[in-house]
């Protein structure tokens, strides 16, 4: 009998979440030794931690891609793909900036997203429909992109108050504990929220126009324009803009704590709407089979698609492996 693809990936994937999560609780350990003691070989390892998660968390997801009829469809997968990207985000600034403690920052957030998709978010796939094979794939992939963008402009705005609290009221260096400048993390902030209200406002407006179509060639398939994840949405997108349009236009907002306020204040946003679209009854993301009415999920179970994110990157996937089966 030959043997299946990603044989490697399917073995090494069958360590379950808790493999990448352990390690970036290790390196999130090692991050916060910074302020009890020196050494010289720790960065090393954590470095060595933090790479052993990433590759763990990017062998999990090659699995499940591969595994899937849909790859990475699911709200599952996308939380997943959140913190997997938030991770290389860390792992580049630990590469770039190997003296600064950007990891208790930012690995509290990825195992954040981690926990997030192993307690409550639903891994069946998102329905199928025409439409998606494109739309879905622009809705997901900014609306994905755009949420990393406002975690990363939250960890400088918190790495930014931390640091002008420091310097303001002339506080000693704190052993093993160093951040960036604040000129870096001013750039840093900004380009985080200007960037962010440009994902999103992508990714949301591709989502409309997702479900304008599958209104008229799928109507079971499309979302009613009162579901609380497209108002709710539509509420943190208006508030990026706002935030952004401040930014550009407010000289004074792109120095000082003005614009860390702005990119903690967008993850609070964030963070209320996931909160509330994870509580509240919806239709969005539930999967429905060939002639029946989508309904309503109880606020209780848990089932509701954060963001909006439909396929991801599924598209150009699910065709080929459809292609490969006969599947017209």
């Amino acid at each position: 009998m030959p043997r299946r693809p990603f044989y490697f990936f399917r073995m090494l994937a069958r360590t379950s979440i808790l493999c990448f999560a352990a390690c970036y609780c290790v390196a999130l350990a090692l991050e916060g030794s910074r302020l009890l003691f020196r050494s010289g070989v720790r960065g090393a390892i954590l470095l060595a931690f933090g790479a052993a998660g990433f590759f763990a968390h990017t062998v999990y997801l090659a699995y499940r891609a591969s595994s899937e009829p849909m790859p990475l469809a699911s709200e599952f997968d996308w939380y997943l793909v959140a913190a997997w990207l938030l991770a290389a985000v860390y792992l580049y600034l630990t590469l770039q900036l190997p003296r600064t403690a950007v990891g208790l920052f930012t690995l509290p957030l990825v195992l954040g997203l981690v926990l997030v998709a192993a307690k409550f978010a639903n891994q069946q796939p998102f329905p199928r429909t025409k439409a998606s094979q494109f739309w879905g794939t622009l809705h997901g992939t900014f609306l994905l992109v755009g949420t990393v963008a406002v975690l990363t402009g939250f960890v400088a705005g918190v790495m930014h108050l931390v640091q002008s609290y420091r310097l303001k009221h002339k506080l000693p260096a704190t052993q093993g504990f160093q951040l960036p400048s604040l000129e870096w993390l001013e750039r840093a902030n900004t380009r985080a929220t200007i960037f962010s209200a440009l994902a999103l406002a992508i990714g949301f407006l591709s989502g409309l126009v997702l479900n304008l179509v599958n209104h008229s060639e799928h109507p079971g398939e499309s979302v009613p324009w009162t579901d609380p994840v497209i108002w709710s949405s539509g509420i943190l997108l208006a508030w990026m803009l706002a935030a952004a349009l401040f930014s550009a236009a407010y000289r004074p907002a792109r120095q000082g704590r003005k614009v860390a306020y702005l990119t903690v204040a967008s993850f609070v946003f964030l963070a209320a709407v996931l909160g509330f679209q994870l509580a509240a009854p919806s239709v969005h993301g539930v999967p429905t089979r060939q002639g029946e009415k989508q309904t309503s999920r109880p606020a209780s179970h848990h089932l509701l698609v954060p963001m909006s994110p439909c396929l991801l990157v599924s598209a150009p996937f699910r065709m080929t492996l459809h292609r490969a089966g006969g599947v017209a």
